[in-house]
């Protein structure tokens, strides 16, 4: 009988990769470029192949100390040195080291004269010596259409092509070779894609006049990897590619609950506040307070001791700063101490994709525990619907990954495509929703602030009329009349009549209370009318009683008398009086 395979069998071996340390290809590779292996990176002119490369290697040595030869056949090595330098690169430095090997080659077609069959053997010599000099592990090639320029037999360049490929395999070293776009095909040649085993292909292209770099792995064997088009500038830091963070939503919650900087806000919430490392959006149109509420939400964090970074898009630092003071929120103190920084700039200053750079960049340096964008509309400026949602997801996910309290505000004027960007762009991703709106009364507008969203936490549905006072925000307990919620002065005069009302009503209290003093003090003076009447009649059958009871004293002592009397007198008297 055979034998059974073992559940707990030992796990296949994943492709062994070589990380580049470029900031997001890891991710997007998922661990690097393949071990040993050739990776083919393409693209049309002016979107960074040679540095690309470049960083590559200069990553590779500093980070993961893996030398690295660099053979380039257009540039020379004193031109590629210059060019890096601005970007903190010291390639002269690495050479001295002995850690870079710079090897410029020069093919001219036309200083070529043919004796005999063109070939790469004097290649694989010069580069096998480079590699060896100094035992390097990475290898960049830049750029091979220069290479096969001496190749007159597209039969011959083509076995050329693929015994390169296989040199360089054979050879153990981890290899970038550039290679300009074709028409119709990813390279001039059609080849180098097929024989790859890991191919990118950079684009460089221009929409509405903006201008935006494209990064999308073609193919990587042996290998997931992912799909998509990324975004990717070059800065003076190097390339930036800038995937989603986390596509399997795995970072951490916490129960913890900070506050929103506004008591009555809080007050809203079943929790009284907000989850710690949540996102919160508060949307509006102009003028409802949306920034005094994000100033707020910075100044609460600051008072908890907390680093807490304001990125601004209207208003520069000093005006942000004045205008706070007037409404309560004193901001400066928090300023000068470092626990506050605002950056201030104009959404045209950068394209999306270096506002999203710019922030990763500011954030990794300062490392806050809280962050502030005010406003987020305003990016559609610089880019389209769905590019912008494209950009809030990264940051948004991002910032969840970090444990950061987020919280973002976003204008909507009554445009489709503000709408878009606040409620279908961004609304689904944040934790909270926060709305805030006119209030149109009786010829004036008031603010009012609801919740539209708080998840996995119970909140008001009510909406609340506020106001920002010269100590903040103060949230107007619901007053609601016949027409629905009364605001504004519609409240004042609810408040005169319900004044007038108690004041009637306590009078009329104060009259009945009269009254019945009054009745009571008649119903007292009746009673004792009653009551000396009754204490005459009273005495009156006393006299009488008494009167009687004397009659009939003297009654029966007359009677007692006549008896006693007439027991005493003689017989013979009695006889005498009858003759």
């Amino acid at each position: 009988m055979p034998d059974q395979p073992s559940s707990s069998s030992t796990p296949l071996s994943q492709l062994p990769k070589a990380l580049t340390g470029i900031e997001g290809l890891d991710e997007i590779t998922e661990g690097g470029l393949p071990l040993g292996r050739p990776t083919l990176v393409c693209g049309s002119a002016g979107c960074g192949k040679t540095l690309l490369g470049i960083e590559f290697l200069v990553r590779g040595i500093l980070d993961y100390d893996e030398p690295g030869v660099l053979m380039a056949f257009e540039e020379t090595a004193a031109e590629l040195a210059a060019n890096v330098a601005s970007l903190g690169f010291d390639l002269p430095q690495l050479q001295a080291d002995k850690k870079l090997r710079l090897d410029h080659v020069h093919i001219d077609r036309s200083e070529i004269d043919e004796t005999g069959e063109y070939d790469l053997e004097g290649l694989f010599i010069r580069l096998g010596y480079a590699i060896d000099s100094i035992g390097a592990k990475r290898v960049v090639l830049d750029t091979i259409e220069s290479l096969f320029s001496g190749f007159s037999n597209e039969a011959l360049l083509r076995s050329e092509i693929r015994r390169l490929f296989r040199w360089l395999k054979d050879k153990g070293v981890t290899t970038v070779i550039t290679a300009e776009r074709g028409e119709g095909t990813l390279t001039r040649q059609g080849l180098e894609e097929y024989v790859s085993d890991c191919v990118i292909l950079l684009d460089n292209r221009v929409i509405d006049q903006v201008t935006t770099r494209r990064l999308r792995i073609v193919k990587y064997r042996g290998s997931t990897h992912g799909t998509n088009e990324y975004p990717y500038i070059i800065t003076e830091d190097g390339i930036s590619v800038l995937p989603v963070t986390s596509l399997k939503l795995e970072h951490k919650v916490s129960d913890e609950v900070i506050s929103t900087g506004v008591a009555d806000l809080d007050a809203m919430f079943r929790r009284g506040g907000l989850y710690q490392g949540s996102s919160t959006l508060i949307t509006g149109t102009a003028g409802t307070a949306k920034t005094t509420l994000g100033a707020a939400f910075a100044l609460a964090a600051c008072q908890r001791g907390e680093r807490t970074m304001l990125f601004a898009f209207e208003e520069s630092p000093a005006q942000l700063l004045r205008n706070m003071a007037t409404v309560g929120l004193d901001l400066v103190p928090f300023v000068d101490s470092g626990l506050l920084r605002i950056e201030a700039s104009r959404p045209t200053l950068n394209g999306l994709e270096r506002h999203l750079v710019t922030i990763h960049r500011l954030i990794g340096q300062f490392k806050p525990h809280t962050v502030i964008i005010d406003p987020i509309s305003n990016l559609i400026s610089v880019g389209s619907i769905s590019e912008v949602q494209s950009m809030l997801t990264r940051l948004v996910d991002f910032l969840k990954v970090q444990g950061i309290n987020a919280l973002f505000t976003a204008l909507i004027s009554g445009g489709r495509g503000q709408q878009e960007i606040a409620q279908e762009g961004i609304s689904s991703l944040v934790d909270t929703w926060i709305h805030v709106r006119d209030l149109e009364g009786v010829g004036e507008r008031n603010r009012g602030i609801s919740i539209l969203k708080a998840r996995g936490m119970g909140h008001s549905n009510q909406v609340r009329e506020f106001v920002v006072t010269e100590q903040g925000i103060r949230l107007l307990d619901v007053l609601v009349g016949p027409g629905g919620i009364i605001t504004g002065a519609s409240r004042l005069t609810q408040h005169i009549q319900e004044q007038a009302q108690q004041i009637a009503a306590g009078q009329e209290a104060e009259r009945r209370d009269r009254e019945l003093e009054r009745k009571r003090r008649v119903l007292e003076a009746t009673i004792a009318n009653l009551r000396t009447e009754f204490e005459t009649v009273e005495e009156e059958l006393r006299l009488v009683n008494s009167a009687e009871q004397q009659r009939q004293q003297t009654l029966t002592e007359d009677r007692r008398q006549l008896g006693q009397n007439f027991s005493a007198r003689p017989p013979d008297s009695a006889n005498g009086s009858g003759a």
